[in-house]
């Protein structure tokens, strides 16, 4: 491919261009003033490329999502086929091919069935607490409509996803619209004192979820989780213990078990979903991300037949009355069906674990950096805090990263690592070596 390097006067074109007309994610604005925006020209495997051929190893997969590289034949060339027959119809009173295979192999996946689609990973976790809390109405008890959640939870940023979302910044200003319901205690493994494991808090954090089961249950729809990760938190990894015996409780109360599993889907932890790593079924699953490999934007939601059952019904009243203009798009699932492909003829899982246990080598002096605490990996992501960090650690970081050629993105004082799984042991090198140095600048 002929690489793209536009002038520098249409660099910063583009960059002027881009203040005055996008409002950019996540995203204080005025820092633009000092901070310039990276003007990406184009992507190809691990790596983008900004507007003057400056490239930069995407170790944080874009916001997670990219599973196999950007710019990656297969998946480009399922979009391309499915634009020539179908590029979209609705998916009310409606269906077609790819919906319906890519709905078949993500139950034989999942053990669940009955995919329901969304736009993104908060449409996900809107439509498993409005399917949970409707569910128990069908049954009788529609005074089961709220959730419980983990401290430093993360599902979202729309009004319900909020509403099981603690973390603050994206919380305090919309909290007037936002309905209270059950935070309990995280197993966040960062909270283990002297001579405790990761089990023992986990087995900590559980007790507070019991008592919360316990007097609160019969107003509960369900439990929500990020299994093994939570990843706003700051990539806080805990013990499976913790939802083998959620779904113990969850089963006990008369409350439905939902798995966000939009970041750690799909492989992330090392397993297809993480939730294989306790052998525990959900009651709901929420997928999105890495679904399409990075290509475009799509949401499902799995449920068990009972829950399915529950709105299987005459009354329209009882039907799940939700929807997306884009529910379950053609191309979408198209590209997400060559994504599962890929799984299954490269035995994906079966070479992240051994990448996985290579790069562990590769990254040891960060494990032993005299300023890095709470080293931890789990399958395809690594993450570590930095002690005595600057003010604006995550922004000085960023930074610093960018000169070594790095897409960091830190979380507060935590830096972390969720590449591409086609990142190759000299892209490992890489990114350690750029990542001493940035972090070297930062004091």
């Amino acid at each position: 491919m002929t690489e793209q390097i536009l002038p520098q006067h249409a660099n910063q074109a583009l960059l002027d261009r881009s203040l005055a007309a996008v409002w950019h994610p996540c995203t204080q604005m005025k820092r633009h003033e000092t901070l310039p925006l990276i003007p990406i020209a184009r992507g190809d495997g691990v790596w983008l490329y900004d507007a003057d051929g400056t490239r930069y190893l995407d170790a944080v997969s874009s916001w997670w999502v990219n599973l196999f590289g950007h710019n990656q034949a297969q998946i480009k060339a399922a979009i391309t086929q499915q634009m020539d027959q179908l590029e979209h119809v609705m998916l009310a009173g409606f269906t077609h091919e790819p919906v319906v295979a890519l709905s078949e192999q993500l139950a034989e996946l999942t053990g669940l069935g009955h995919a329901f689609y969304g736009s993104d990973g908060a449409s996900a976790t809107e439509i498993s607490l409005k399917m949970a809390a409707h569910y128990w109405r069908n049954l009788g008890l529609p005074a089961k409509n709220r959730f419980v959640y983990l401290q430093d939870s993360y599902h979202g940023e729309t009004m319900g996803a909020l509403s099981v979302t603690d973390v603050p910044i994206f919380r305090q200003a919309y909290s007037p619209l936002v309905r209270e319901n059950f935070a309990v205690q995280s197993p966040d493994a960062r909270q283990a004192q002297p001579g405790q494991t990761a089990r023992d808090v986990a087995l900590w954090a559980i007790e507070d979820l019991a008592r919360v089961l316990a007097a609160q249950h019969h107003e509960i729809a369900a439990l929500i989780v990020e299994p093994l990760i939570q990843g706003a938190a700051g990539m806080a990894m805990y013990d499976p213990i913790y939802l083998q015996q959620a779904r113990a409780l969850c089963d006990q109360y008369q409350v439905l078990l939902i798995a966000d599993e939009i970041a750690v889907g799909f492989g992330r932890t090392g397993t297809m979903f993480a939730c294989e790593q306790a052998q525990i079924k959900p009651d709901l699953i929420c997928l999105s991300k890495g679904i399409t490999g990075g290509y475009l934007p799509l949401a499902a939601v799995l449920c068990t037949d009972s829950v399915y059952t529950a709105f299987y019904a005459d009354e329209t009243a009882k039907a799940f009355l939700h929807s997306h203009s884009y529910t379950g798009n053609p191309l979408a699932c198209a590209a997400a069906l060559a994504t599962l492909a890929i799984f299954r003829d490269q035995d994906v899982i079966a070479q992240n674990q051994r990448k996985a246990a290579e790069f562990n080598r590769i990254f040891a002096p960060l494990a032993t950096h005299p300023r890095v605490r709470h080293w931890r990996n789990c399958g395809m992501i690594w993450a570590f805090e930095i002690a005595d960090a600057p003010a604006q650690f995550a922004t000085l970081c960023f930074t610093e990263a960018l000169k070594e050629g790095l897409l960091l993105r830190p979380i507060g004082h935590t830096v972390y690592f969720m590449p591409p799984y086609i990142m190759t042991a000299e892209d490992a090198q890489f990114l350690l070596a750029g990542t001493l140095k940035a972090l070297a600048r930062c004091w």
